[in-house]
């Protein structure tokens, strides 16, 4: 029984739903989360990431990625088999599937590739300039104060 309820921090807070949108989906019970497909998550530079998926059985045209509201869902329906099929084992599964993704502020998707049964989903973060750092530079004050108490002593 682990169960937080972070309603105080929506009362309380203005500006900080993200952050506990963010504890409550890290909290939620993962008892019920499935593991398929099984994916990885690779920092791939700074500011860039690359998602794995083991997606093998599916095509290109049985997979769907899209991005909404700050989530990527990654779907997959495979299309039924016409042929009649008898499998002594049947170990690859290719049920269908739904992963979601939360993108931090400023991450987007590049590009997606699908090759030896992995799909690979790469990201990056991109800072708008105005959110970058910006160095500020300081002026001495009392350089200015010295040329006007000259000013003002030659009039």
């Amino acid at each position: 029984m682990r169960t937080f309820d972070l309603t105080p921090l929506y009362r309380a807070t203005v500006g900080f739903d993200q952050i506990a949108d963010l504890m409550d989906r890290a909290l939620a019970s993962d008892v019920g989360q499935n593991s398929y497909p099984p994916y990885n998550i690779e920092k791939t530079d700074d500011d860039a990431w690359r998602i794995s998926i083991a997606v093998a059985g599916f095509t290109e045209n049985d997979l769907a990625i899209e991005v909404k509201d700050r989530s990527l869902h990654v779907t997959a329906r495979k299309a039924e088999d016409d042929a009649e099929r008898k499998y002594l084992h049947r170990g690859i599964a290719t049920r269908a599937f739904e992963r979601r993704f939360h993108l931090a502020d400023h991450v987007r998707v590049t590009g997606a590739s699908h090759e030896n049964g992995m799909l690979n989903i790469d990201l990056v973060r991109e800072v708008p300039e105005a959110l970058k750092p910006r160095r500020i530079e300081i002026t001495s004050t009392a350089a200015k104060d010295a040329n006007l108490v000259e000013a003002k002593s030659v009039n």
